[in-house]
């Protein structure tokens, strides 16, 4: 496809002055733009904000989900539970410790596995299960780690687009065995780049340590330290950066602001949609809140999504399909050729699902545009 000037993009980053003038601030120290001490900081003000005992960032959401796989020793042998309406990455990670992906269906409301479908997937070999909170709200994790413990399993929630989502009034990070989170550039905290892993787990806490800075432990910055460093294990370089760090603690300043600007514009184009019997918006949990990182609505069938997403697309309105599911891919569709059928909530979802635009400063023009293309289309394709 041709590039296009977009009229509405997919996303835009919400950004001030301060995120400039921050930035700034470390170009201009001239030192420290890797370990320095805003990382930390970072890390301790996002622990605050979800309220647990440990955080750690890293350069990507993939780096901490990998890692988090890691830190429980999962591997060769392993069997893991994971949805496949998904990016591909949740499937990847666990591939890339050498064990095995185990696809399990999803519910319609949060588009998250289903918990009651998860005791029939559990076998010798599953030693834990990867719940994805899809567009900014929860997926039914407490069910989910309700079964989990009482089959002894780990639980490791790809929290990545629902920073700041709540259940019963306790944030996402917060719930599961450990949570991992995304920063790049769709995300309603962004840094461009970069992850976060959250648990109360200090031996979880620890081995990350390890695992994010080749197996090195630092007692004092590394480039600052004249003495020979101690290795203790096998390691990456999946570190984040200072500037980074410090974008992510501007952005996290102002993040519920953000949230609320994003939940104002859902609630204005939701009501606008809602008219139409041919659309289903976006649903939340009972005690679960939306922070709308997406704001994706179903249509009645294939048909009819496929043409509004060709509609909007001459419209200059940016739609995109999140997710098409990650076993109809290549490489998935080979290594895993037999579980199509039992996916067929996650093949229909995802034949129906569109990513509409949605972003913290959408204009009433921009937002009046959207709608108005969106019946501009039911009118054109009435009868």
């Amino acid at each position: 496809m041709e590039k296009i000037d977009w009229k509405i993009p997919l996303y835009k980053i919400y950004t001030d002055d301060e995120d400039v003038n921050l930035i700034t601030k470390i170009i201009k120290r001239g030192n420290q733009w890797a370990l320095g001490p805003e990382i930390e900081e970072f890390e301790n003000e996002i622990k605050k904000y979800i309220g647990v005992d440990y955080c750690l960032t890293l350069n990507s959401g993939t780096s901490a989900l990998h890692a988090a796989l890691l830190s429980y020793n999962i591997g060769n042998g392993d069997n893991v539970i994971i949805p496949s309406f998904t990016f591909i990455a949740t499937a990847n990670t666990v591939l890339g410790v050498n064990a095995e992906v185990n696809f399990t269906d999803i519910e319609d409301v949060t588009y998250g596995l289903n918990p009651n479908l998860i005791k029939s997937k559990i076998n010798k070999k599953t030693k834990a299960i990867i719940p994805v909170d899809i567009g900014g709200t929860a997926c039914n994790i407490l069910k989910i780690k309700e079964i989990a413990q009482e089959n002894d399993l780990i639980v490791i929630e790809d929290s990545a687009e629902s920073l700041g989502t709540t259940v019963n009034n306790n944030k996402i990070g917060s719930i599961s065995d450990t949570s991992i989170f995304s920063f790049c550039g769709n995300k309603v905290l962004t840094t461009g780049e970069g992850g976060a892993i959250t648990t109360n787990s200090k031996e979880v806490y620890e081995k990350i340590k390890l695992i994010r800075s080749h197996g090195r432990l630092d007692n004092m910055n590394y480039f600052n330290n004249p003495e020979e460093s101690q290795y203790f294990g096998i390691g990456y370089n999946w570190r984040m950066s200072t500037m980074t760090a410090v974008l992510g603690l501007s952005q996290l300043s102002k993040l519920d602001r953000i949230i609320k600007m994003r939940q104002d514009n859902a609630k204005f184009i939701s009501s606008k949609l809602e008219k139409f019997n041919e659309i289903t918006t976006p649903k939340t949990l009972d005690n679960t809140n939306h922070i709308f990182q997406m704001f994706t609505i179903r249509l009645k069938n294939k048909e009819i999504r496929d043409k509004l997403h060709k509609y909007l697309i001459t419209k200059k309105i940016f739609s995109k399909v999140y997710f098409s599911p990650i076993h109809k891919t290549q490489f998935y569709k080979e290594k895993y050729p037999n579980i199509d059928n039992e996916l067929p909530v996650t093949n229909l979802m995802s034949s129906q699902v569109l990513t509409l635009p949605l972003y913290p400063n959408m204009t009433n023009e921009e937002k009046n545009f959207l709608v108005n293309s969106i019946s501009e289309f039911f009118e054109l394709t009435k009868n």
